[in-house]
């Protein structure tokens, strides 16, 4: 297997591990952007995959080709709707903001499984989605020489949709004023208040979006990874999701770069066993790695990394 192979195996693979986490990293960014951090990406990820997997189950005969995509959107409403309770909690009632999302994490599981049994007989997982999202090839730019046939072809429609929505989110997060009064809100809350920046309504909205992200995340992960849902579909995704943000340094391009990194991670577990420089190490090894670099990554190459100077701070009206 020459090197073009490998790369023909491994980057699209890549890709596709990585695009839940570019979406629910950019989730996260908005809300610690906005001062409020959020512990709970994995619970939102979950909610979105559990809505997601039971609405494309219940009407796939009805939509066809297109439920993937509109089990999206319910995925999307559904984590926006949880996360409502992490923003309650955090900015309403200035609870501590990583004991709020570390609740929002075991609600959300303990929830989809009481539901899957609830709704499946007893059963502890769904069953397999007919319609996921599907392989494509880009028209025109798969015939690139090389570059078509390593980036264009024969990769997900939602690993380009996440690289895109990357780019707008850091349109909007730096070039827009929504951007600057969400960024505002997190490094100095009170200059932003005194400018007539309705602080608690910025955090709620931005709190609400990291929850349509996640869901995102987690509708993607379950619909062209997995194919249905049990206790184990998300497994970690949320927590490399916030890892890929702080490695980014709270920049939605550093975010999803780094997201990529732990795409890769993620896919070598999977694809790994193909692969001839790989193929004689046990399995086990490759099914930690994802983490194993994750913790190396945020330790040993993160560099200094300044979170907003706001972030997990309640804000009080009159305080300093």
């Amino acid at each position: 297997m020459g090197l073009m192979d490998v790369l023909l195996i491994v980057i699209p693979s890549s890709l596709l591990f990585a695009a839940p986490l570019i979406f629910t990293a950019l989730g996260g960014n908005f809300s610690e952007r906005a001062g409020v951090v959020n512990i709970g990406l994995e619970g939102l990820m979950v909610m979105g995959a559990f809505s997601s997997i039971v609405f494309n189950l219940t009407f796939a005969d009805s939509l066809g080709s297109w439920t993937p995509w509109v089990s999206l959107l319910v995925a999307m409403v559904v984590g926006a709707l949880f996360s409502i309770l992490h923003a309650v909690a955090s900015i309403t009632f200035r609870a501590d903001q990583t004991v709020s999302g570390v609740a929002i994490n075991l609600l959300a599981a303990g929830l989809a499984m009481f539901l899957v049994k609830l709704i499946y007989d007893g059963k502890g997982q769904t069953g397999t989605i007919r319609y996921s999202f599907k392989k494509i090839d880009i028209p025109l730019l798969k015939d690139i020489p090389v570059i078509g046939d390593l980036f264009f072809s024969n990769t997900y429609w939602t690993s380009y949709l996440a690289i895109v929505v990357a780019v707008i989110v850091w349109f909007v997060m730096y070039k827009t004023p929504f951007g600057l009064r969400l960024r505002s809100v997190g490094e100095h809350p009170m200059a932003a208040d005194t400018m007539g920046i309705n602080v608690t309504k910025m955090r709620y909205i931005a709190v609400i979006l990291s929850g349509a992200f996640g869901g995102i995340g987690g509708g993607v992960f379950a619909q062209s990874i997995t194919n249905d849902f049990t206790h184990a579909t998300i497994s970690g995704q949320g927590f490399m999701a916030l890892a890929a943000l702080i490695f980014g340094k709270w920049n939605p391009l550093g975010a999803m770069g780094a997201a990529i990194f732990f795409g890769f991670a993620q896919s070598l577990s999977i694809v790994g066993s193909s692969l001839p420089f790989l193929e004689n190490i046990p399995s086990v090894y490759l099914l930690i790695a994802p983490y194993v670099l994750t913790i190396i990554a945020l330790t040993g190459f993160i560099g200094r990394a300044d979170a907003p100077k706001a972030s997990g701070v309640p804000y009080i009206k009159g305080s300093r």
